[in-house]
């Protein structure tokens, strides 16, 4: 819809087409149905891409101010909620329908339950759907990625890549829940519910990031903020490590003198930033031999790097994003056009961009698509 708005304003004829019966349904159930669509502290440094550098450009040329000043215009309340996340004040829809207005005023045609068969490119590219066939000079793909399929989410904009010679880096459910191990499963499911402030690092060395917000123990492993963010950055086979307690030195009540050094005491100073149930397991499950200083210290360290190898994440089924897509290599940075197939566009999830959990991707959607409009 952005490109279409964008490329309506410049005079182009425009249509839209959407396999879905609506438009716009994923914004529709994001940020609990009141759209976190868009962060103010947006930075190239905020996405995930084998390219770090190529989202700067459409980035730069569309910012959060941008779609601020939209929604402003059309007098669509918000707010900011955590960590420059920004929210529709009532739903969703209201963003939906400032969209659509916005297509409809550049003169974009919207249709949807559009089915499409096949898109073929001789002089000008021939898109087939069950009802009837177009022609068109440009075609730019916006179809996202793998991530919740009962939303529609199919591999329709990676296989037409493909279809066109374009490279594709491996995708994966990304922004995700983690799955524990059979072991770590056993230990700690039961406290299904629990949830703490943690800073949780994952990734490889030169990709490695972390972030503190709340952790939460769920039925099969682990979810909230932190373990999402983390998701991102996490690889089969690679260890996520968890600080359990951030800037605090939970062991300094039992090194004082005459202090109590035992499984009661230590809990209780578990306590301090750990649910109760959470301290007294952690406890459990890392009790030292003996209660010396050396021991606490250990005890001390293990707090602040928990490390926990999953078994794997909840899938595309749970998954807010999906990470690899069409290779950026492959697509001019400025215009979002392939490289190999003159006006041919790709442009959002299904890009090889995806952006951390708070704002971030609708940001890149809005940035990508009015770069692409700009110059379809």
């Amino acid at each position: 819809m952005m490109c279409a708005i964008e490329a309506g304003r410049r005079g182009r004829r425009v249509i839209l087409l959407d396999h879905a019966e609506r438009v716009g349904k994923k914004i529709l159930i994001s940020g609990g149905g009141r759209c976190n669509f868009t962060n103010i502290h947006t930075r190239p440094e905020n996405f995930l891409s084998k390219n770090p550098h190529f989202a700067k450009s459409a980035l730069a040329r569309f910012t959060p101010a941008d779609i601020i000043a939209m929604l402003e215009r059309h007098g669509i309340p918000y707010h900011e909620k955590t960590l420059g996340q920004l929210f529709c004040d009532r739903s969703a829809h209201d963003f939906v329908t400032m969209l659509e207005r916005e297509c409809a005023d550049a003169g974009g045609r919207i249709i949807v339950g559009a089915r499409i068969l096949s898109v073929a490119r001789d002089e000008r590219f021939r898109i087939q759907t069950t009802e009837t066939a177009f022609e068109s000079e440009a075609v730019v793909v916006a179809t996202g990625g793998l991530s919740i399929p009962k939303m529609g989410a199919t591999a329709f904009g990676y296989t037409l890549a493909e279809q066109f010679g374009l490279r594709i880096v491996d995708c994966r459910p990304a922004l995700v829940p983690l799955v524990f191990n059979p072991k770590d499963r056993e230990q700690w499911c039961d406290l299904t519910g629990v949830s703490a402030e943690v800073v949780a690092t994952s990734g490889a060395r030169k990709s490695r990031a972390s972030f503190r917000e709340k952790m939460l123990v769920t039925h099969r492993g682990l979810s909230g903020p932190a373990i999402l963010q983390a998701s991102s950055y996490w690889l089969p086979g690679e260890p996520i490590t968890l600080d359990l307690a951030p800037d605090v030195e939970v062991m300094a009540a039992l090194l004082t003198r005459n202090a109590r050094r035992d499984t009661a005491a230590a809990a209780l100073a578990i306590r301090a930033v750990l649910p109760a149930r959470m301290a007294e397991r952690w406890v459990a499950t890392h009790e030292p031999a003996d209660w010396t200083n050396a021991s606490l210290a250990a005890m001390e360290q293990q707090l602040h790097a928990w490390q926990i190898s999953p078994a794997g994440t909840e899938g595309y089924a749970k998954a807010e994003v999906t990470a690899g897509g069409v290779d950026t290599v492959e697509l001019d940075a400025k215009t979002m056009q392939s490289r190999k197939v003159p006006g041919l566009y790709f442009i959002g999830e299904v890009v090889d961009v995806t952006g951390w959990l708070g704002g971030y991707n609708f940001q890149w959607a809005w940035a990508s698509g009015a770069s692409a409009g700009r110059a379809v």
